[in-house]
């Protein structure tokens, strides 16, 4: 399987939640879906984010849309409004995460491209 970054196949979304942030990673095909879903786990997210993340990372499935959300806890050092962080508020969350290389079915890939041509 060839090797491609989470945004080929995958856009997202991120923001503050008190000291946590949450990254929202949505599908950019019906079929990437199950993938992201079986590939994508809290466990892969935490290891690729731990150096922003220094606690556990929950995932909650939005199959409605086609979405994985993630919570990752401990990553905004106190929160907005108390954080000596650049990123108080974790928006360049989704774009760290974006960038994680995964191996991907070719055929997933194809159709992504596919529909962003069309």
């Amino acid at each position: 399987m060839p090797k491609a970054k989470l945004i080929d196949i995958a856009h997202g979304r991120s923001g503050d939640k008190g000291d946590g942030s949450n990254v929202g990673i949505i599908a950019r095909h019906p079929d990437v879906y199950p993938f992201l879903k079986e590939k994508l786990t809290a466990d892969v997210v935490k290891e690729h984010m731990k150096h922003i993340c220094k606690g556990d990372v929950d995932r909650y499935e939005m199959p409605n849309i086609g979405a994985l959300n993630f919570v990752l806890h401990q990553s905004l050092g106190g929160g907005g409004t108390v954080s000596l962080k650049l990123d108080a508020q974790g928006k360049t969350h989704a774009s760290q995460l974006l960038r994680m290389e995964m191996e991907v079915p070719q055929e997933l890939i194809e159709k992504v491209r596919k529909r962003r041509a069309s």
